[in-house]
C-alpha cells in the first residue's frame, strides 16, 4: 500500500452543510475504492492565488490516506464532476 495525500479545494460560496458533506463524499470515495484514511487537515478559508470560476476564495482540506496503486485513478474520475470542487490534486508521498 502506498501513501497519499489528497487536496481538495471547495467552494467558499457554499453553505457549512453542503461544504461538510462534500468532504465526506470524498472520504467515502476513499473508501469505496480500499483506501484508509489517517488524517484529516481542515485548513479551512483561504484566498486562492488566482481567480477560479469567478471565485477568491475556497475551503481548503487534505487528507492523507494508505491505499493501492490504482485507487487514486479512481478517486480522481469521481472528484472531477463534483459540483463543489473547484480544485484538487492527488500526490503520492515518499516513504
Amino acid at each position: 500500500m502506498n501513501k497519499y495525500e489528497l487536496c481538495v479545494v471547495v467552494s467558499a460560496k457554499i453553505e457549512e452543510e453542503e461544504r461538510v458533506s462534500t468532504i465526506n463524499k470524498v472520504k467515502e470515495l476513499i473508501e469505496r475504492f480500499g483506501g484508509q484514511i489517517t488524517n484529516v487537515d481542515e485548513w479551512g478559508k483561504k484566498r486562492l492565488a488566482y481567480e477560479i470560476q469567478k471565485m477568491k476564495d475556497g475551503y481548503f482540506n487534505f487528507i492523507h490516506f494508505d491505499a493501492e496503486s490504482t485507487a487514486p485513478i479512481e478517486i480522481e474520475s469521481r472528484i472531477r464532476i463534483m459540483d463543489n470542487v473547484i480544485r484538487f490534486l492527488c500526490v503520492r508521498q515518499d516513504k
